[in-house]
């Protein structure tokens, strides 16, 4: 799915850059959340390869991941992906999750105003 030389425009501050950024996200996600699905919600396809998405993930906090023990706390954020497909890969990344909201979520089990 990524490209080997993936370059992540905004990997977060204590991550690791690129695909290995990728796969520890990507980990994380899938240790520390259990019922997840994503729906797309919006997708554009651009000139020159670009890909657009706006997506919502909804799930259970069920594992330890983001610095937080498990909660058992529900969880529903979304997030926009702004990609470049190469070859069938992924070769740029942009993306902009709702992480304060995923932080107050899994840390208090409420929904933030």
């Amino acid at each position: 799915m990524f490209a080997p030389d993936l370059i992540d425009h905004n990997p977060a501050a204590d991550a690791a850059s690129g695909i290995d950024g990728m796969r520890a996200l990507i980990a994380a996600t899938r240790d520390g959340f259990t019922d997840r699905q994503h729906r797309i919600l919006f997708q554009e396809e651009l000139p020159g390869g670009w890909v657009v998405l706006h997506w919502r993930m909804t799930a259970t906090r069920t594992g330890d991941a983001f610095g937080f023990p498990a909660s058992g706390n529900p969880v529903d954020i979304n997030g926009q992906d702004i990609m470049r497909i190469v070859d069938g890969k992924i070769t740029e990344i942009y993306h902009v999750e709702e992480m304060l909201k995923l932080t107050q979520q899994i840390s208090t089990g409420t929904q933030p105003a």
